[in-house]
């Protein structure tokens, strides 16, 4: 390695690591925060009794699931403005990545929620709690233990998604990596650089979720 490549990647660190966390992680942070509001919602109405609100939250999940996050990146960005919905680059991949994180994420709580006993949900019946109570004191203290190891997969799965957000303009890390490349004609060794970045972010979300699950797990038989 030269010393104008060692150069070229010095000067692209503090970029890349500016963009890192100025772009990619509140992108990924924020797009989570309001996909995991939508999954607990959309879960709810999947275990609803209520047909139609049932069938809507399906028909939500299968229209997300079944196509791609670039290609409903697209559409939101790219396809909305013919209809006169134009949005802000960093507003439609938050969309994109909320919607994306609310599908997948309901299937996670529907299942952690189900695998709860029904005999729970029964004893706080007989005690006189409502649906409500039950589900905020019983159920969904151990749904969550039972999530958290999927929901924190998803959310370092989202961070780094968020490097699809270079195709609508977001310049996050990925973006800056591609500007620098485009300039120095060096994109395999930015690109590795980028890569190493991304891998440093998701360690240490994996140690947290590995803190989590203990955090969780303390009062588990």
């Amino acid at each position: 390695m030269d010393d104008r490549l060692i150069g070229i990647l010095s000067d692209a660190l503090i970029p890349f690591a500016i963009a890192a966390l100025k772009v990619t992680i509140p992108l990924a942070l924020i797009s989570f925060a309001i996909g995991l509001v939508l999954a607990f919602f959309t879960a709810l109405a999947r275990l609803s009794s209520k047909i139609w609100l049932n069938k809507l939250a399906q028909f939500y999940v299968w229209i997300i699931r079944g196509t791609p996050l670039l290609v409903q990146l697209f559409i939101i960005f790219y396809g909305l403005p013919s209809v006169g919905i134009t949005l802000n680059a960093y507003v439609a991949a938050t969309i994109a990545f909320s919607l994306s994180v609310g599908a997948y994420g309901s299937e996670t709580i529907r299942a952690a929620i189900e695998s709860i006993p029904k005999e729970q949900w029964e004893a706080g019946q007989t005690i006189g709690m409502t649906y409500a109570q039950i589900m905020r004191r019983i159920i969904l203290p151990q749904a969550a233990r039972v999530s958290t190891p999927p929901m924190f997969s998803s959310f370092i799965s989202l961070v780094k998604d968020t490097s699809l957000a270079a195709n609508v303009t977001v310049v996050e890390l990925f973006r800056r990596a591609q500007q620098e490349a485009a300039t120095t004609y060096e994109p395999l060794w930015l690109y590795i650089e980028a890569a190493l970045i991304y891998l440093v972010i998701c360690t240490v979300l994996s140690y947290y979720q590995r803190k989590t699950e203990v955090y969780f797990n303390r009062f588990h038989a």
